[in-house]
């Protein structure tokens, strides 16, 4: 139960993120701006555009935001990666199949609950850290801290990775030190340990209903 509390505070926090003016980009050139970085610029302005544009519609009928996370956030992550990462040793246990059936119900997950998010959004602020990494070995991290108003901030960082295609792609985020695809993977883990792997799916799948019917 704890684990699951802090998956959906982790994911409500990087939903914010990538909901968010980052102000402190406003003031650097765009060539001085790493490409991961831009990524996540890229994604902030087209969400925030796209939430002023469907603002009528999406008070009226709020699951129109499945559309909206799915055409503009999820294209930025690796889901087939990030399904391995957190399935683990159980992704090579399963079948085609489930494999399958996991990375589309998981990418239905991560909709559901950026969603959520999106709807409950409340003003923050983000502050990107120097960038030190190196982009010619392929693999990065991204840096930042929501800043809280009369409270600690909260250091966040992306992992991103450059893929054959050339495109910078998210496969995972940590809070606080803590990783999303891990706390996934424990999760995960137990309820295939307990009730088997297509009962995962199942149970996913069910939660997923409402957006499959949007």
């Amino acid at each position: 139960m704890i684990k699951d509390l802090l998956i959906t505070r982790t994911f409500k926090i990087l939903l914010m993120l990538l909901s968010l003016v980052m102000l402190p980009m406003t003031t650097v050139q765009a060539d001085d701006i790493p490409d991961p970085q831009m990524l996540v610029q890229d994604a902030t302005e087209r969400m925030l555009q796209a939430l002023a544009d469907n603002a009528t519609q999406l008070e009226e009928d709020p699951r129109a935001i499945y559309g909206l996370v799915t055409d503009i956030l999820m294209p930025n992550f690796d889901l087939d990666k990030m399904s391995k990462l957190a399935l683990g040793k159980n992704w090579r246990k399963a079948d085609e199949m489930q494999r399958t059936r996991f990375t589309e119900e998981f990418r239905l997950l991560l909709i559901r609950t950026y969603s959520t998010a999106m709807l409950e959004y409340t003003d923050e602020e983000i502050r990107f850290l120097p960038f030190h990494d190196d982009v010619s070995k392929k693999k990065v991290k991204v840096a930042m801290e929501i800043l809280q108003s009369g409270g600690p901030s909260i250091p966040m960082a992306f992992s991103m990775y450059l893929n054959k295609e050339e495109a910078w792609k998210i496969y995972d985020v940590k809070i606080d030190g803590i990783s999303l695809v891990t706390n996934y993977r424990s999760t995960f883990s137990t309820r295939i340990r307990n009730d088997g792997m297509d009962k995962l799916i199942d149970s996913l799948a069910v939660k997923n209903k409402k957006i499959k019917e949007a």
